[in-house]
């Protein structure tokens, strides 16, 4: 099931047309719009739009409420109790000025298909108008940091990282175990995220699929997103602190060496403990950090378990 949470007027056609143009098996493939939007014309339009593909046989629920009570989450919320969402296994969930590519899909399922006990798989976000001035130049520097760094080595060490609230698809049967969206803070998506970490659930980060969007170009809209981002996470924390600080973990790593990379490390260890005795540069840093990267990557803490069958 693909769904979009629509609060923007601007991208709504592309949006709604990037959805309903996924390459997927007609049958097994809803588009759920939920037009959070106030604007009586702006409903309109969408509608329409959602009719013109139903009209070209596309399945697409165009789903409106009367009121925005919990915001995202609560649009959220709502659009999970709809019947026709039992049939599903998994929801990818997009913002509206999110576009992802016709092989989303192939490419983000067959990881959830292939290990039960992954309930999130997080996509890359790519800008399409980073180049539009300064500051989104620097936002695009910030968010390549989060993705390339926080998020790459979270799913890399089987470590925990957050939801990015779209881009991602979710396994349905976890997002319900873990008690489905809630409007407590203002990140729904980290909330979800720290939930389903907690119970024990994976989670797998693809940087090689990347979906468009654009940065917020205006300092107005930069300044609240950046609000929210900030003070949300300090709010969750404050509700659920002391449950984080005392959960014990679920799913330890499996011990996997490769003696190669072991060999390495030994030879480049012995290296740093001659420089440290008898060297004058002290070459013995880095030769220690290589010794500890080549060690935790010959002990199989970096990569994904893949099953042989």
């Amino acid at each position: 099931m693909m769904r979009f949470d629509l609060t923007e007027t601007q991208v709504y056609e592309l949006s709604i047309g990037a959805a309903c143009g996924l390459s997927w098996p007609s049958d097994r493939l809803i588009v759920q719009v939920l037009d959070d939007s106030t604007d009586p014309a702006i409903k309109r339009l969408v509608k329409t739009e959602c009719r013109r593909w139903e009209s070209k046989g596309v399945n697409i629920k165009y789903e409106a409420r009367e009121n925005r009570n919990g915001y995202k989450a609560g649009n959220l919320k709502r659009g999970m109790k709809h019947s026709y969402v039992k049939q599903c296994e998994y929801v990818a969930i997009f913002d509206a000025d999110f576009q992802p590519e016709p092989n989303f899909l192939r490419l983000t399922v067959p990881s959830l298909l292939r290990d039960p006990d992954i309930a999130l798989v997080q996509s890359r976000w790519s800008f399409v108008n980073a180049d539009e001035c300064l500051m989104t130049r620097m936002q695009e520097m910030s968010l390549d940091y989060h993705f390339n760094i926080e998020q790459q080595a979270g799913s890399s060490t089987y470590a925990f990282f957050g939801f990015n609230g779209t881009a991602g698809v979710w396994r349905i049967s976890a997002l319900n175990e873990v008690g489905g969206w809630k409007d407590r803070t203002t990140v729904e998506d980290m909330d979800l995220a720290v939930r389903a970490g907690l119970k024990g659930w994976k989670f797998l980060y693809l940087g090689d699929v990347k979906v468009k969007n654009e940065l917020p170009s205006t300092f107005k809209a930069y300044r609240n997103q950046q609000h929210r981002w900030s003070c949300g996470p300090a709010n969750l924390f404050r509700k659920m602190g002391p449950q984080i600080l005392t959960a014990k973990p679920k799913k330890k790593p499996r011990l996997e060496f490769h003696w190669a990379e072991l060999g390495v490390a030994i030879y480049l260890f012995v290296c740093g403990c001659y420089d440290y005795a008898f060297g004058k540069n002290r070459y013995f840093i880095f030769l220690f950090m290589q010794s500890i990267a080549f060690f935790i990557a010959g002990c199989g803490y970096v990569g994904t378990f893949i099953p042989n069958s």
